[in-house]
């Protein structure tokens, strides 16, 4: 299982509050737009070097643990 506090924060002083990915301003919803809009995992991280493929992940996984918690 992934480990979201290593990946995500949630920081007032950071985007508003939304959860971003450790030591970048980039934001979960982000990575979920661009996976969602058909952008591989490969084509992110190419655009954005700093993210790796186990942050890419843990956006998913904080997306599905947030909806399970909604049902």
């Amino acid at each position: 299982m992934i480990q979201l506090n290593k990946y995500i924060e949630i920081n007032k002083e950071k985007r508003f509050g939304k959860p971003i990915i450790k030591g970048t301003r980039i934001s979960v919803y982000d990575v979920l737009s661009w996976l969602s809009n058909g952008m591989t995992r490969k084509e992110i991280i190419n655009d954005y070097p700093e993210l790796t493929n186990n942050q890419n992940n843990a956006c998913l996984f904080f997306a599905a643990k947030r909806e399970q918690n909604h049902l």
